[in-house]
């Protein structure tokens, strides 16, 4: 096995003061090997943006971490403030679920990729310029010469998310994480920023975390799948084992309700109640008060992950049932 790319181990993730903060990530395992892209999936509140802006290290303040998250082998958690914004956009880069508020309103779009290649790759602010021309026309902008010197708001959606993969991928990292980034766009133009990503991906060779609750979205991008739910991993392995043999009751409630064209049905089915929050996390398996399988058992302690085929991993006490 390839060292990783990325590793955590036993990520916990704080928000609050110490002594009175709310644990958002509680103790969370994965690994990315270079060149390969993991999906991350869950309901909102799951934890899924968390754990990218604590790689990325942009979690809000204030905050606690716990655990290890290594990049490249070195300690993100242990490296000084200076070296991880030098890390940011340089290695590391993050597209953001929402371009309309990732972006500056009051610059324009082809001086805010510039810039980019000003700090990390020292380009004068002419080499830059054209560059970041040469990035907007990279990711499918039309005419781009003129939308270099135009405002977000003078972009459609799906051109301003264009715009922040090509700010991400300005400086050719070797990691990118995607954060739900064709949300709120229209199906067409899903399709055309997902092959976009697949194809720069191909291109440049790397990795990536794309993270999103749509599992059929998901299944088109990934090669390993992790499956969060209040904060922890309940299921992770390679794609096709998660998507076809789930064996955590939520990773086959999220999978239920994907519609399905060979599957007529006039209602589809939901998992009933809502994530629980970070606070209100019970002593048991967080899912147990959602869950149709749930015993007595899963009430009264936290089911750790456990091997249940070559690479595939669930935390559930009911594995046998859901063989």
């Amino acid at each position: 096995m390839t060292a990783p790319l990325l590793q955590a181990t036993d990520l916990t993730v704080t928000l609050g003061p110490p002594g009175a903060g709310a644990a958002v990530i509680a103790g969370l395992d994965f690994r990315l090997e270079a060149g390969r892209t993991l999906g991350v999936v869950g309901e909102s509140g799951c934890g899924k943006s968390m754990t990218a802006l604590a790689v990325m290290g942009l979690l809000p303040n204030p905050h606690q971490v716990g655990g290890a998250l290594r990049f490249n082998g070195v300690d993100l958690f242990g490296m000084p403030a200076e070296g991880r914004r030098r890390l940011r956009g340089a290695q590391m880069a993050m597209i953001f679920q929402e371009p309309m508020t990732a972006l500056n309103p009051v610059v324009t779009i082809g001086a805010q990729i510039a810039e980019m290649l000003e700090v990390h790759r020292d380009a004068s602010p002419e080499q830059a310029a054209r560059q970041a021309v040469g990035l907007l026309e990279r990711v499918g902008i039309a005419d781009a010469g003129r939308r270099a010197v135009a405002f977000a708001h003078q972009l459609s959606g799906g051109m301003r998310q264009r715009v922040m993969i090509a700010m991400a991928i300005a400086c050719k990292p070797a990691l990118l994480i995607a954060d739900e980034p064709t949300t709120a766009l229209d199906v067409s133009v899903q399709a055309q920023i997902l092959d976009l990503l697949l194809e720069l991906q191909r291109d440049e060779g790397m990795a990536m975390v794309f993270i999103s609750h749509n599992l059929g979205v998901v299944s088109e991008m990934a090669d390993d799948i992790l499956v969060m739910y209040s904060g922890r991993a309940v299921e992770y392995g390679p794609a096709q084992a998660v998507l076809r043999a789930p064996r955590h009751p939520y990773t086959a409630g999220l999978i239920a309700t994907l519609p399905d064209i060979g599957r007529r049905q006039a209602v589809l089915p939901v998992i009933r109640g809502n994530v629980i929050a970070p606070r209100q996390r019970p002593a048991g398996c967080a899912f147990a008060a959602r869950c149709d399988r749930a015993g007595a058992d899963c009430a009264a302690g936290v089911p750790a992950l456990a091997v249940v085929a070559a690479g595939h991993q669930a935390a559930c006490f009911r594995l046998e049932q859901m063989a």
